[in-house]
């Protein structure tokens, strides 16, 4: 029996899926998550044979769950997401996700692909492998990222600075280099331009 703990932000979602994949004869749902930091808990606690996330989840997004868990455990892991951009998928495959597929996959494709990742082999959806192949590297560096991830929430420079542990000139410099190396005009269009490419 294949043990999973999945996470879901959306309860009706999670429910439906855990439903589906608990119909399989050798697969079994354990544990549910709501949120990432949840999910990382259930993994933790419940020692599970493969862990399926939601990317976006409230807390830690599946990927930052994906590398909490993995400090803890060496489990694989398969993120789900209906927003299924290039970028993500780069930042998924370097945290050690070994499975990354849309939320439009039928369920009894998905029980196979986590048979599949179980037994050590690897999935990434076709057509996001090849929009990934094709997309050009990212122009901001990690700072820059850290800063634009934090401005995504609207917070302001004072805030921005004690969360990522910089003084607040030096937060409004990487925004200003961020946003001229996108072409925005602010610095939360920044933020959503890069959260649109997968980058944060």
């Amino acid at each position: 029996m294949i043990r999973i703990v999945l996470a879901d932000d959306e309860r009706l979602i999670g429910d439906a899926l855990a439903a589906l994949l608990d119909l399989q004869p050798d697969l079994a749902v354990v544990a549910q998550a709501g949120d990432g930091h949840a999910a990382v808990a259930a993994a933790v606690r419940h020692r599970p044979d493969i862990v399926l996330l939601d990317l976006e989840m409230p807390g830690l997004d599946g990927i930052q769950a994906a590398v909490a868990i993995k400090a803890h455990l060496d489990v694989p892991i398969v993120l789900v997401t209906r927003h299924a951009r290039p970028g993500i998928l780069k930042r998924a495959l370097a945290a050690g996700v070994r499975g990354f597929v849309p939320k439009t996959t039928p369920a009894a494709r998905l029980a196979d692909i986590l048979r599949d990742v179980h037994s050590g082999g690897r999935y990434v959806d076709p057509d996001i492998a090849a929009n990934a192949l094709t997309e050009g590297a990212c122009p901001l560096t990690a700072r820059e990222l850290d800063v634009l991830r934090q401005a995504r929430t609207g917070d302001p420079i004072l805030t921005i600075a004690g969360t990522v542990g910089l003084a607040p000139g030096t937060v409004r410099n990487y925004l200003s280099s961020a946003m001229t190396k996108l072409g925005a005009r602010t610095r939360h269009e920044a933020a959503r331009l890069a959260w649109s490419e997968g980058w944060i």
